[in-house]
């Protein structure tokens, strides 16, 4: 299925291809493994060898302070004069910084320690009145980005002077700064694959659904997701939206995932607990809590390694608490991305403040729309999703004329994908009747159980969200008819749960309460 398109394709509006000189390799020399991840990026991004640099680095992920200024931190500035990397001054506070600066990435490896331990002896609990006092605790990672400028504070944070801007990092004019991120994960060969698809997805483009869940804890996160959620509905990329204050539930039938964003869980749950659960390659995955990078080994904790594990190729992160207004916004991210920036200027952009928690895992170099003007290699699981970006480009201004050829296009096709995305579309413009219809036959289109079930979870989350509780009720138990065989089918029993809880189990006769 195509459109008949006038587009003009010749030219991009993408910053260009970052320079692979301006990216050094940190890596932990004392760990083969990870002297063996440097050279298998090295090689993946046409890095000059001389743009390596191993240390002697503990083997821990938390390590002291003394050892982050001794063991790190000096040997690489060291490395930076020796090599004429960057050329110091002097800025109006007197501090010395970089005011040249050859380097404008650091891709750190596996192996490179995490977390910084707080120096205070019996650190007072969070005082949202006083938030930075005794908090000298930190990501590696967000000191690095700033470990040129020397003098800092350790206590509390320093403003991110790249936050919200909208340039490439190479026009920012901020050689004080580097923007790092880590190839890191549980496992070493998830790191490799992670390096591998980035690469891969760059040549056909990052195409699937999106996943968005809207937890309604706190105004400002809930309007970052629901950004993500606006920002996907006018690039026309298919986006189905939790808006309920619980997570997705067990076993949710998640299909197609290259896009996932959420909140408030501390430890990995819902869809992502079905062992046939799978990213889409060069998936961008990320879930906002206090301590989602708390550690990176233990896939079923937290989340940044729990989502990397399950094939996402990046992902952000919090190593300590951050408080949420200076952890990453996750609107300006997914927009930086959306516009073509590298995940790591899109991370940095979306960050308030370094010398803090945030980490950025995956390759800093990584551009997953570069094609979202239709270019770049074709796959055919790919057609349909491109398709409906190409109809949004092309119809961008005329929204009831977009919707009849989607329709159009459904009906002639066939295509379960395309159905459901006419749904979301009007969905997400409250035109719920419609919207009904088009998953009715988004059900009958699609051969897959898993897809046909979440039909069934897209109309009941219309009863729901109406208030209307025994429709919806009734037809969870329908479909749990249906689907019992399907470990999906666990997601029906959760939100069943939800809606109509089952009764307490009977007293036991034989324990009779001690009378006080």
């Amino acid at each position: 299925m195509r459109f008949i398109l006038f587009l003009l394709l010749a030219g991009s509006a993408f910053a260009a291809t970052p320079d692979p000189a301006s990216v050094a390799i940190l890596f932990n020399k004392s760990v083969p493994e990870s002297v063996k991840l440097a050279e298998t990026y090295r090689a993946a991004r046409e890095i000059p060898e001389s743009n390596l640099v191993g240390l002697d680095l503990p083997k821990a992920d938390d390590i002291t302070r003394d050892e982050y200024n001794t063991k790190l931190v000096k040997p690489l500035r060291e490395t930076f004069d020796s090599r004429g990397w960057w050329k110091l001054g002097k800025n109006q506070e007197n501090l010395t910084l970089p005011v040249q600066n050859k380097i404008r990435y650091i891709a750190v490896m596996r192996g490179v320690p995490l977390r910084i331990k707080t120096t205070t002896v019996n650190p007072p609990p969070i005082d949202l009145q006083k938030p930075f006092v005794g908090r000298n605790e930190a990501a590696v990672d967000s000191e690095l980005a700033a470990f040129g400028i020397q003098g800092l504070p350790t206590e509390g944070v320093i403003n991110n002077a790249y936050f919200k801007s909208e340039k490439p990092f190479a026009e920012a004019n901020m050689p004080f700064l580097v923007l790092v991120a880590r190839i890191d994960a549980a496992t070493w060969e998830t790191c490799e694959r992670m390096i591998k698809d980035a690469v891969a997805t760059e040549k056909t483009g990052l195409w699937g659904r999106a996943y968005v869940d809207i937890a309604n804890k706190i105004p400002e996160g809930d309007t970052w997701l629901e950004n993500v959620a606006k920002a996907n509905l006018a690039t026309g990329i298919p986006t189905v939206v939790d808006r309920f204050n619980d997570t997705f539930p067990t076993n949710y039938p998640m299909t197609d995932a290259s896009l996932y964003y959420g909140w408030y869980e501390w430890n990995v749950n819902g869809p992502f607990l079905n062992t046939r659960f799978h990213f889409r390659p060069g998936a961008v995955a990320m879930h906002l809590h206090s301590f989602s990078a708390e550690q990176i080994r233990d896939a079923n904790r937290n989340w940044s390694a729990a989502l990397l594990e399950r094939g996402a190729c990046c992902t952000i992160g919090n190593t300590y608490e951050p408080y949420l207004g200076i952890t990453h916004y996750f609107d300006i991210l997914h927009k930086r991305l959306l516009d073509g920036s590298t995940f790591a200027e899109a991370a940095y952009a979306a960050m308030p403040a370094l010398s803090w928690q945030g980490v950025v895992f995956g390759d800093p170099l990584y551009r997953p729309f570069l094609h979202l003007d239709g270019s770049g290699d074709k796959q055919p699981a790919d057609n349909d999703y491109r398709a409906l970006r190409m109809a949004s480009l092309q119809w961008d201004s005329q929204p009831a004329e977009l919707q009849d050829q989607l329709a159009k296009a459904a009906d002639r096709t066939h295509s379960g994908i395309l159905a459901e995305a006419l749904g979301l579309r009007l969905r997400a413009i409250s035109l719920n009747d419609q919207a009904k219809n088009w998953f009715t036959t988004a059900k009958g289109n699609y051969t897959g159980a898993s897809d046909k079930l979440r039909q069934e979870f897209n109309i009941i989350s219309i009863d729901r969200t109406l208030g209307r509780k025994n429709e919806a009720v009734q037809a969870l138990r329908d479909a749990r008819a249906i689907y019992a065989a399907l470990p999906d089918a666990d997601a029906l029993t959760g939100w069943l749960n939800i809606l109509d809880p089952p009764p307490p189990p009977p007293a036991d006769p034989t324990k009779v309460p001690q009378a006080k």
